[in-house]
Formats: C-alpha cells, structure tokens, sequence
C-alpha cells in the first residue's frame, strides 16, 4: 500500500525508528525523519556513560516485530541497544529518510491546506500533511540551580553529556544524584577514582538485577526456535505487567516488596548508619524503582562517600555541603535527569487560530491517549504527556502508539481527509478519569519526582497497566475527532496496491 501524503517525524530513537519501519511494512515511503543529531539512537545515542545499560530485560526491550535473539545479558548494555537500533535501520531502509544535523525549531499548521511548515535552526524550510514526535521525555538535561557552580574550577559535566577524553584517574570526584544512572556509572567511576563522594538528596528503593551473561546453548535455541523467543518476551512483559497493582497502590504487596528491599540493602552495607541513610520515606514506587548489582557494595569501598547533607554552594575549588564542610574536587557529575514535564522545549508548534502548544501547556502537559491535542490536527506524538512507565518496558507503548498513528494515517487517506483534530471535549474527558487514577497511585505521594509538576500533577506516567493502554489503542475511534474533508473529493491519495 502506499500514500503521497508527506509525514515529518521529529527523532530518530526509538519511537522515530518505530513508526518509520510500520510505515515501511505498510508500504508507505513518503516519509522524512529530522533528527538534530550526526547520529540516530535518541536517548542511547546521548546515555554513553562508564556501565550504561537498560533496566529493563533485554528481551522485552526489542520491538516484537524485530525481535534480537543475540543479546550477550539478560540486561542489555548500552552499545548492544544503539548497534540493535542501528541494524533496524538499515534492515528497513530507513537512512535515506534521515535528515541529520536537523534539529527542527518551529511547526506551524495552516488550516486552509491542512499542511504544516517546519522550519529548522538552520532557516530550512519544509511542509507535511502530517507530524509527529518523537521526541520522548528524556532528551533534556538538567543541572540544578546550585549557588557558586559558574565558579568551579574542575572539571563539570551531566551523565548524558558524558566526556569521555577527560580522564578520572586518581581524582578526587563528586557526582551529585543517586538515581536511574548514578547507581550504574557509580561503581564504574569508583574504581578509577582516588576519591568519590556521592551527594544524595532523597534515597531510592532498590533491587538486585541478578543479571547474568546468557549462554551460547540458550542464545542458539533463541535463534533456532523464534517461537521460544516471543513465548519469552512475552512472559518478560506479563510479568512485569502483574507488577501494576503496587503503583496503584496495593499496601500489603508495597510493603511486603519494602522489607525485601530493605533486607538486600542491609545485607550489602555494612555501616549500619549509613544502611538508614538508605531507607526512602515514601512508598516503593512512588519514584523510579532502580535495579543494580553494584551500588550498595560500591559504597563500602574506603574510597566512597555518601553525604546526605545536601550542597549549599559550590566553590572554585569543590562544594560546601550543609553541614558547613568543604570538600575539594576535581570533577564534579550531574546524575540529575531531566527536564521531563516540560513537553516538547524548545520546539515551537502553532496550531489552529495561531494556537501555541507552550501556552496550552502552561498548567501541565496534557493529550488525548497521550498521541493528540486538540486545536492542533495532524500532529501525533510517540511517548507523549501520560504515557511513561513504572513497571514495563516502555517500547511496548511505543509500538501501540505507532499503530494507532498509522490507523490515522489510514483515515486521512481513505476518506480524503484535510485533517484529523481530536474533539476538545474527548481530550477533557479522557485526562479527567486519567488524572483521577493517578492521585490514587503512589506516584501521588512523594513531593518531588520527575514524573511530577512542582504543582502535584502527573503529567509523565501512564495511569494503568500496559494492557490497558493496547486495549484502547488498539482501534482509534474516530468518533472522539472532528474529521474535514478535502474541498476536492473527486482526488484521492489513499492506499493503493503498490
């Protein structure tokens, strides 16, 4: 099948890379993906620190349609998942239709053609019928606002900016953060180090991933027997799935999974005082669940120190904690995420009657199954506002996106379609109950996390399970759009037999 209408797809990480292969399987080539980058990956392109690997099993961190049956651990490391990326790629032809070095600044929708113009930072102008994002919610690094930082003298940079030629050897380094990418960059950094003093602002619960190397028996009954595979992934994805009900809040399991945790953690330490530095004060969940085998051991080490009293300032020569002490460094580290709520920074997009999203968006995020906003037809996003996970692997919402865009896409052509733009009172409706579910989440508990506004509102997590999300996805329905035709409906682009 294919269609002459033209789609712009911002990203090439997965998502991007997602929805480009199902429009190729759908016979449709009339693409182009504008990627700011020399280089596709998205996340795993800039995440290229000392130990960076996935927290989520390997094999359910693959698309089900490109399953990888060659992964060396049950926990995929980083350049295992940019080199999977890269062979999707090039198995589906999808190079020709990346523009690198693109970083898209401004789209803006002209209703009379159902078109939007795409500008990029460089002035380069083009036009689509459709658009779609796939910028995710984690591109954006955040330093935190700390008094004196432009004066350090050392060495600075964020775990996603990783700079590789500086060499840590025998230095005495700071890494401000103990979440998602401190705990594995730690017991990397550790082990060069003269000195490593971990600042850490809230602790985290924690798992051992119990990762383990697969071996060549299990690897070639993977690849002799695909079906095997899948039986796998999807026992990997139901498992993790049945994890739901201690996000929705199920006490008695929470607390059941806090004392496991809490009996690992003691297990490991061995300062009993530092082991009640490490015992969160909110319910399990309520922020990102983390998994390593090497952090708690880590901080043992003579070499390590963990500091709870937080940074009052940093001087030109190290940081002056909240107690009142200074602490020389030579390096300091940023393990301190993103800027996640903030949907879409700095593209700008313009909708219907000059609509801007940002100032949509101004109380908080919001869409209609994360994929459309009101106001702003033709425009789809892939990992959009409610659509992060707590418990599962998040390509799996991913391909449900991208077939829900594709459905669309289907719509636009078959009916002749100007554009599709979601009914503002479907897209009220839908956040209403989704918003209602999540303040009675554990998400809902602590006062800061990154799935949150200052103002309490969850913006960033999905409010259910994955099955959920597949069974309302699974068929757009139509009746929640308001669809405009084409002046002419005697010319047609659907999908024909290619």
């Amino acid at each position: 099948m294919i269609s002459t209408r033209r789609i712009a797809i911002i990203g090439s990480g997965f998502s991007g890379l997602c929805l480009a292969i199902q429009l190729k399987k759908s016979g449709i080539d009339s693409f182009t993906i504008f990627e700011q980058a020399q280089h596709l990956g998205g996340t795993w392109r800039d995440n290229h620190y000392p130990g960076a690997a996935c927290d989520v099993p390997s094999f359910a961190y693959s698309f089900s349609f490109e399953a990888e049956t060659a992964w060396t651990h049950k926990w995929a490391p980083h350049d295992e998942i940019l080199r999977y990326m890269e062979r999707c790629a090039e198995k589906y032809d999808l190079y020709p239709h990346i523009r690198f070095s693109s970083p898209v600044a401004s789209a803006c929708f002209d209703e009379t053609t159902g078109q939007w113009l795409l500008r990029t930072t460089r002035g380069e102008e083009s036009i689509a019928d459709i658009l779609v994002s796939g910028c995710g919610q984690l591109n954006r690094p955040v330093i935190p606002d700390i008094a004196g930082l432009e004066r350090f003298q050392g060495k600075q940079f964020h775990s996603a900016r990783w700079d590789h030629s500086y060499d840590l050897s025998g230095k005495t380094v700071g890494v401000v953060g103990t979440a998602a990418s401190a705990i594995q960059f730690v017991p990397e950094v550790a082990k060069q180090v003269d000195k490593l003093h971990v600042f850490q602002r809230s602790p985290n619960w924690m798992f051992p991933r119990f990762d383990r190397a697969y071996s060549e028996a299990e690897k070639r009954r993977f690849q002799h027997h695909p079906w095997l595979a899948r039986l796998y992934r999807w026992g990997l994805w139901g498992r993790l799935d049945l994890g739901w009900p201690v996000f929705r809040g199920n006490r008695l399991l929470g607390q059941r999974l806090e004392k496991l945790a809490e009996k690992h953690m003691r297990s490991t330490i061995e300062d009993p005082v530092l082991a009640d530095k490490l015992v969160p004060d909110y319910p399990i969940g309520g922020k990102r669940l983390l998994i390593s085998d090497g952090y708690y051991a880590t901080l043992n080490r003579d070499n390590v120190a963990l500091d709870t009293n937080g940074i009052q300032r940093v001087t030109e020569a190290g940081v002056v904690t909240g107690d009142g002490r200074e602490i020389a460094l030579d390096a300091l580290i940023f393990a301190t995420g993103f800027a996640t709520t903030d949907f879409l920074v700095p593209l700008e997009i313009e909708g219907r009657e000059h609509h801007r999203l940002h100032e949509d968006w101004k109380d908080g995020a919001e869409a209609y199954l994360g994929l459309t906003v009101s106001g702003y037809p033709n425009f789809f996003m892939l990992y959009g506002p409610n659509t992060n996970l707590g418990h599962n692997s998040i390509i799996f919402m991913i391909e449900c996106q991208a077939l829900y865009i594709l459905g669309c896409i289907r719509r636009l052509c078959d009916r002749n379609l100007r554009y599709l733009d979601v009914r503002p009172e479907a897209q009220a409706k839908f956040n209403h109950r989704l918003q209602k579910k999540l303040r009675r989440t554990v998400w809902a508990v602590p006062n800061r996390s990154w799935y949150k506004q200052a103002d309490g509102r969850i913006t960033n997590n999905w409010s259910g399970p994955t099955i959920r999300y597949w069974w309302q996805t699974r068929k757009p329905d139509f009746s929640a759009y308001v669809e405009v035709t084409r002046p002419n409906r005697n010319t047609t682009d659907g999908f024909e037999p290619p």
